[in-house]
């Protein structure tokens, strides 16, 4: 089975368990993703939002203050990765949400691509990721970095494993 998110129905809700399950597994059991600061502000069929809050562990530039590479492509990669398994979970509304959980078992990266287009420089940043396609083997993921006011700092896509 294959789909974009577009091919989901509208009115598709997930159920407070499964949300609160993919929070937990990418705000606290991936450990790098709790180091970050990363928080998840909404998991819909449709795409992800989440926020990223700078602290001086992030700095990759001392002078200017600015947020690591690596962080914003971690950031990106974590989301565009939930957006995928969201995706996915809603292909399979008939299972229970922990059953649909289990698939983060299988779950991995295996294409990144990030552009950086303006220095990361603010307080807080916003991640918008969205699958684009899940397949019964692969899904690939849009994902936007943005600074606290919306302008666009970085893009992304990726590619996931998905069984």
């Amino acid at each position: 089975m294959t789909a974009a998110t577009s091919d989901l129905p509208p009115d598709l809700v997930f159920e407070p368990e499964f949300i609160a399950g993919l929070k937990d597994i990418y705000e606290e059991k991936i450990l790098f993703n709790q180091w970050m600061g990363l928080k998840v502000e909404s998991i819909q069929p449709t795409g992800i939002v989440a926020h990223l809050t700078m602290k001086p562990e992030l700095v990759g530039h001392y002078a200017y203050h600015r947020i690591h590479g690596g962080v914003i492509s971690a950031a990106l990669d974590a989301m565009g990765s939930l957006a995928v398994l969201a995706a996915l979970g809603a292909q399979h509304m008939d299972e229970l949400p922990a059953k649909r959980l289990e698939r983060f078992a299988r779950h991995s990266t295996i294409d990144l691509r990030i552009d950086f287009l303006r220095p990361g420089i603010g307080k807080q940043f916003t991640i918008h990721a969205e699958a684009v396609r899940v397949g019964a083997r692969v899904g690939n993921a849009r994902m936007e970095f943005r600074s606290v006011d919306g302008k666009l700092l970085s893009t992304g896509t990726a590619a996931y494993l998905t069984s």
